[in-house]
């Protein structure tokens, strides 16, 4: 079975999130969405809220599972029995960063990691911006999965 995880904050979940996990669920046989808790970084939706609203997302696709975790990622894939890590790249800069991370997560653990490009009319949606827009009450529903409830 080839299973990854798809690690993130997930604060919340976007359009650009669910393109990269269906895109992954084309190669892949499992995906793990790995919700991580870092208690230095200030969240728009507590961690069980995020883990619901993906959860129920997905609730027709068996293939994808939502967990959160607080360890190291490479510690969390392994406990999922991941062989890989997927993750998404909008700019040159995601990709200077995430080679870097991938680079020490081969060393430590000899996980790979798979880069999906995000699809050109998605590389303007980010969670931060997502959060900023509900900060001042916006309509974010163009930026979210069409089903996703953030209620």
């Amino acid at each position: 079975m080839r299973r990854a995880i798809f690690p993130g904050t997930f604060d919340p979940f976007t359009i650009g999130h669910y393109s990269v996990v269906k895109r992954a669920l084309t190669f892949m046989d499992e995906v793990v969405i790995g919700i991580g808790i870092n208690e230095n970084k200030k969240t728009w939706f507590p961690t069980g809220k995020r883990v619901k609203m993906i959860e129920q997302l997905f609730a027709d696709e068996p293939r994808v599972k939502v967990d959160a975790y607080a360890c190291l990622t490479i510690d969390f894939a392994r406990d999922k029995e991941a062989q890989f890590i997927i993750r998404g790249i909008r700019t040159v800069r995601d990709f200077e960063y995430e080679e870097t991370i991938a680079d020490i997560n081969r060393k430590l653990a000899g996980i790979e990691t798979i880069l999906l490009f995000t699809e050109p009319e998605l590389t303007s949606v980010s969670s931060t911006i997502v959060r900023e827009l509900l900060q001042f009450g916006k309509d974010v529903t163009p930026f979210l999965p069409e089903g996703m409830k953030i209620d």
